[in-house]
């Protein structure tokens, strides 16, 4: 059971991230890090001192070294000694781990932060190493290839055309231009084929950003933050790794992680969605079936910003934010790992009533 004991409620209790951007070539990890960690930590007056445990998400793939995640406690500040510790994966999973954390009881608060540097490599040839060493990743068979496959799927199972992945594309981006942060703002051209039927308005902006949050439990939550974004639930799911064996028109990890979250207990008013591509949200709408009345990506999602190993962090970060400032009451955030939607998050996060 993962449903969060009433004894023991753990909260959201702020949230920051920088303003994505193409490239970031002048700052190292660090510099980039450094003042999301501050912003976040002065929003809540505490110091590092005052942190009981540290969890960071990344990928020493993205910056092409060993162990790199080790140079960004540089920025948390790691004397005298921490307790911290690091996942290999977007940083919702280092958010998942926290959250155990303070269940056990051991922490009251905890940091966690993620980022990434996609600017430098080819993300397209980073992303086949998630694939199957054996089968699939000889092929190098790159993530918008395998979006693309997806997509297509969809379209010949009648659940979507090109012009409806044009409409969930314009609409991210739309409600991005009320979002300081996001990369992409506004009406941006679909532009032309760049997997068919993937075109290249359906595909996420290639950038650099980071983010962080601060989870506190129980009364520590309340001292911290006006209106803690209590998380209700959080589970994570995952597909089976060879895609041949998979339906890709359909999420059963995302519908599982969901209900275990308790997520169709109550319905949502709002749904931050880690749908990199636009055919993907297409598939996550019908596994949380979530319905027309559900605001969706108010922030843009991950085709208006999607620094790698932040953008899921990014969306509970979001949904967060929303109860915070009074926008929601009932919020989904969902994060995503792999192709196709391998693996999948999902936490309903709430507000205490008006």
């Amino acid at each position: 059971m993962t449903s969060a004991p009433r004894d023991r409620e753990i909260a959201v209790a702020a949230f920051a991230q920088t303003v994505h951007r193409r490239t970031s070539d002048e700052l190292s990890e660090v510099e980039m890090l450094m003042p999301v960690l501050h912003e976040v930590l002065d929003s809540t007056g505490l110091k590092t001192a005052d942190i009981d445990f540290t969890c960071s998400g990344s990928s020493d793939y993205l910056a092409g070294r060993a162990f790199s995640f080790t140079l960004a406690l540089d920025g948390v500040g790691a004397w005298p000694p921490i307790s911290e510790s690091h996942v290999e994966m977007d940083g919702a999973w280092a958010l998942y781990e926290a959250w155990t954390k303070l269940l056990t009881g051991d922490a009251d608060t905890a940091l966690v932060y993620a980022y990434g540097k996609s600017s430098p490599g080819s993300v397209r040839d980073v992303l086949t190493r998630q694939l199957d060493p054996y089968y699939v990743a000889p092929l190098w068979p790159d993530s918008v290839a395998l979006a693309a496959l997806q997509a297509q799927a969809l379209i010949d199972a009648g659940y979507t055309d090109e012009p409806a992945l044009a409409a969930v594309a314009s609409r991210n981006r739309a409600a991005a231009s009320t979002n300081p942060h996001a990369q992409l703002r506004g009406p941006v051209p679909q532009g032309d084929h760049l997997v068919q039927p993937l075109r290249t308005g359906d595909c996420p902006p290639i950038g650099d950003g980071a983010a962080a949050v601060i989870l506190a439990a129980g009364d520590r939550a309340r001292d911290l933050c006006a209106r803690p974004a209590w998380i209700r639930g959080i589970d994570h799911r995952i597909e089976a790794h060879g895609l041949g064996v998979r339906d890709l028109t359909d999420s059963p990890s995302t519908r599982l992680a969901a209900e275990r979250a308790g997520a169709f207990e109550r319905p949502v008013d709002t749904a931050e969605l880690h749908a990199p591509f636009s055919s993907q949200e297409v598939v996550l709408r019908k596994a949380l079936r979530l319905g027309e009345d559900v605001d969706v990506n108010p922030s843009g999602g991950a085709l208006a910003a999607n620094p790698i190993m932040a953008a899921g962090l990014i969306r509970i970060g979001e949904a967060a934010a929303r109860i915070h400032r009074g926008r929601s009451d009932r919020a989904l955030a969902h994060a995503t790992s792999g192709p196709c939607l391998q693996q999948n998050l999902v936490a309903v996060l709430e507000g205490e009533p008006r």
